[in-house]
């Protein structure tokens, strides 16, 4: 009887720990923001003059922050936090992954319009990009280059400075979508964030170029809309 007890107990404790980090995720903050982040790309994607399908399609990575206000203007250290999602495989040429916690730092005045909250998409264009920004903290234009994205349904009147950028970056305030210049802004994986949401300390790289975890429910949404959306990298190599 008492081995009996031992073995019911030893299932119960190895039951819970295996439902704990699926539980911790659900109800984090951080697993709620994969989820806002879902909302913010499907709705940006089905923008008419949106961002081109052409860029989508050779984008490596996309990374997502939902709803930043007061986004790191003057003294106060204020920062938007969001999700990276890459292409898997070596080559970046398999189906979307799971995400990475990732943060924004130091963006300039002109983005803040009027105390609203900004949504922000970027689209990580080149392999080299990718893994600066899964392995250091980056400053954009400085060691990733970087520029506005264009809209519209193709990308044919881009200039040579975007079309070069390894970092194309849009932003929606107040029903507005534009492409934004990040440039002097600040990114980097977030690792806190990402022990709230797998249930244990890991890497960016671990998440997205190792295949270490399975997406939760919030990043299944990200990766559900961009496989719908971009089911192959168009990219040339």
């Amino acid at each position: 009887m008492k081995n009996l007890r031992l073995q019911v107990c030893c299932c119960l404790i190895a039951t819970l720990m295996v439902a704990a980090p699926l539980s911790f995720a659900k109800d984090s903050d951080d697993e709620q923001r994969l989820k806002k982040a879902a909302d913010v790309l499907g709705e940006i994607i089905n923008i008419p003059d949106n961002i081109p399908q052409d860029l989508i399609d050779k984008a490596e990575c996309v990374i997502v922050l939902p709803s930043v206000k007061k986004f790191a203007i003057g003294i106060g250290g204020n920062y938007g936090k969001g999700a990276m999602v890459c292409r898997s495989g070596a080559q970046f040429d398999g189906p979307w992954g799971p995400p990475a916690a990732m943060r924004l730092e130091g963006a300039s005045v002109g983005l803040q319009l009027g105390g609203s909250a900004t949504d922000f998409v970027l689209l990580i264009m080149n392999p080299k990009g990718a893994e600066s920004l899964l392995g250091n903290k980056v400053k954009l234009g400085a060691d990733a280059s970087a520029a506005a994205g264009p809209k519209g349904r193709d990308a044919s009147a881009a200039t040579d400075i975007q079309m070069n950028a390894e970092v194309l970056s849009y932003s929606r305030a107040k029903g507005l979508f534009a492409g934004v210049s990040l440039e002097g802004s600040t990114l980097r994986q977030d690792n806190d964030a990402n022990k709230n949401i797998y249930g244990r300390d890991i890497t960016a790289k671990e998440i997205v170029l190792e295949g270490k975890v399975q997406p939760t429910s919030g990043g299944q949404a990200i990766d559900d809309i961009l496989n719908k959306q971009s089911p192959k990298n168009k990219s040339a190599k």
